[in-house]
This record gives structure tokens, sequence and C-alpha cells, in this order.
């Protein structure tokens, strides 16, 4: 198969460069699209023919739920069987926009889409270019990050390319994306919400929504082998470069946003010049304020300044995949406050890291 890219203007695109995109859609076939979280790996989220293709092409397994898209909210009440209060008021503060709701699924919603659960995962993107192409194909589409399953997300083009030419019949190319994490999910199915993967809607802008608000316990570790997981990203190792990535923090820091942590930066640079004498090559992500404190034999990215979460989460994986391209062998990150936005960074390093954490 020959994957075709389409260049798309997102400030001035036309509906007919979408149309071809949205008759593969339309047939069951596989389009990757710009969100304003990471690039989608679209499919017919009706079709079970079409979803079972996106598992085979990222090798996702078939228990990870994918999400269904809409562009309107007229296309999820035959998707779903009821709606709660928490779910409304949650729609109305921040959709479109990166937030997943999980809500009880309607029969029309195949389970091969759900990964066998009762409920759906639902989002409207805020990117014009999949609202739009959403509301041309005229179904629901699955999209989970166009990327190989467990591999650090897409946040252009070229990261879907690098995973998915030949195995998908087009790529819209809308530029980099906005965000860089994926959408907040949260679970509105019970008498409490509960949040199930933490993204750019944060916690606090939850609770300042709903009132009280539940953090499932994977957002904190790994789930157990015999858990069914209830939304993308849960259970299985995702977001990680081939090299091994350690988390390097201070025990008990309470360190706020901006301030940074001289003591984790010490360690780092100390276990750093260990291994460059062991003839390893090593990577370094750490922050504006802090790069030109490590070794200049290292591989060192900064994600952006210290007071700048969005920045951090913007370039997160871009940076992940650039360490795959310079072919090092072991990451050092530093560690990022937990507040707002930070709890999403932390979340996709943890689980980049497999949890490998070295506290000092």
């Amino acid at each position: 198969m020959k994957t075709k890219i389409v260049i798309i203007d997102k400030a001035s695109f036309q509906d007919e460069e979408l149309w071809e995109a949205a008759k593969i859609l339309r047939s069951g076939g596989l389009v990757a699209f710009p969100t304003e979280t990471v690039y989608g790996l679209g499919a017919n989220a009706l079709d079970e023919e079409a979803a079972a293709k996106i598992y085979g092409a990222k090798g996702r397994p078939s228990d990870n739920p994918l999400i269904a898209h809409i562009s309107a909210m007229e296309e999820l009440l035959p998707l779903v069987t009821e709606i709660s209060q928490a779910g409304r008021r949650l729609m109305e503060a921040y959709w479109p926009g990166p937030l997943t709701l999980i809500l009880p699924k309607s029969s029309m919603v195949p389970f091969k889409t759900t990964g066998g659960l009762s409920t759906v995962a639902v989002r409207m993107p805020g990117d014009p270019v999949a609202n739009r192409l959403i509301k041309l194909a005229g179904v629901p589409i699955a999209a989970p990050s166009a990327n190989a399953s467990g591999r650090p997300s897409p946040t252009t083009a070229e990261h879907v390319y690098q995973d998915m030419d030949g195995k998908i019949e087009m790529i819209v190319d809308g530029g980099p994306v906005g965000i860089g994490v994926e959408s907040t999910i949260v679970d509105v199915t019970g008498p409490v919400p509960i949040m199930l993967r933490p993204g750019a809607v944060t916690l606090e802008m939850l609770k300042s929504t709903v009132g009280q608000v539940e953090m499932d316990p994977a957002i904190a570790g790994p789930v157990a082998a015999d858990v069914k997981p209830k939304a993308p990203g849960m259970k299985y190792r995702h977001y990680a470069p081939k090299a091994e990535l350690v988390l390097v923090e201070e025990e008990g820091s309470g360190q706020g946003q901006g301030e940074v942590s001289l003591k984790a930066v010490e360690a780092i640079r100390a276990m750093t010049l260990d291994q460059l004498s062991r003839g390893r090559k090593v990577g370094i992500i750490c922050t504006d304020e802090t790069k030109g404190r490590y070794p200049k034999e290292a591989e060192i990215r900064s994600l952006g300044p210290k007071d700048s979460q969005e920045a951090i989460a913007r370039n997160l994986f871009g940076v992940l995949r650039e360490f795959d391209s310079l072919e090092v062998t072991l990451i050092y990150s530093e560690s990022f406050p937990k507040d707002h936005l930070g709890q999403a960074i932390m979340n996709r390093l943890t689980k980049a890291a497999g949890y490998h954490i070295i506290k000092v």
C-alpha cells in the first residue's frame, strides 16, 4: 500500500481538499489527521472491520478501547444510551476541545471499537481540520494516536509517516499540533466523575466545573494484567522511546511551577558522566534554565522554559522521537511539577520510563 500525503493549511483549507480523505474513512479505510492534541489514526467507528484495521496498523492490543470522534452534539445521541448531568456540564464547558468522556454505549457502537466494553469513549475535537473531516465523512471516527503502539505519540505528520508509511491509505498533514499530549479522559457513567487520563483539561478545571472528581489509580501506577482498561493508555506501555528512560526527582522537594531541583540536576550530571565514561550514548531531557549544567558530550534537549507547561507538553513527544533518531542508549529526564498540565506531562513521562524513577 502506498500512503498518500495531503498538505492542508488549517487557516484557509477548502472542503474539496478533504473529500478524498472523507471518502476513504466512509468506505472503511484508514486516514491519519491532525487534532489539537496529537495526530489521530482514523477509521469508521461503526465499522468493525475498519476498527480492526486500526489495531492491525498500530499493533495495538484488542482490549485497548478506541475513542470515537464526532463533529457536533447531534452526532453523540445515537452512540450512547444516557448522558449524566456531570457529563452534560463538561460537554458544555469543554467541547469542542481536548476532553474525552466515557458514556454508556448504544447498540450502534460495535464492541471492537470499545475494546469489548459496554461503554464508549467520545470526543469532539476543536481542531478545524479534524472537526470538518469528521463532518464530511458523515460517520463518527475512531481515532487513537497515529503511532505504532507503545511509541511516543505523533505531533507532526512526519512522526506519523515514520510509523505508518505503507500501512494506511492517507496522511492529512495540517502542520504541528497545538497541545502535544492526548486528551483528558473522564468517566461520567457513575455518581462521581473519575479522571482516567490527565490532559489539557486539568483536574483543577474539572473540579471547578462539576465539583468532586476522583482520580483512577492507573494515573499514578501500572494496571494489573487481569484488569480490562476503560480508556486508552491505562494498561500498556505507552509513549516510550527505544532507549531506556529514567526519571530523576528530588525526594519530597514539593517544587512548584518554575522552580528547579538543583539536587536532581546534579544527580543527572553525575550519572551522565559515569555512563559516558562507560561508552554509552546518553540523552538528557531538561529545561532552558538547566541545559547549560550538563556535560556537552551528552545529547541535551530542552523542552522549553520551566514555567511554561504548555511548551513542555508540546515538545515532549518530539524530543523522545528525536532521541530515537540519534540512537541514544540511555535517557535521563528531569521531573516536572505535577500541578495543572504538569500532571499530564508527568503521567506520560512516567509511563514512557516504565515507572523507573530515581529519587535523590
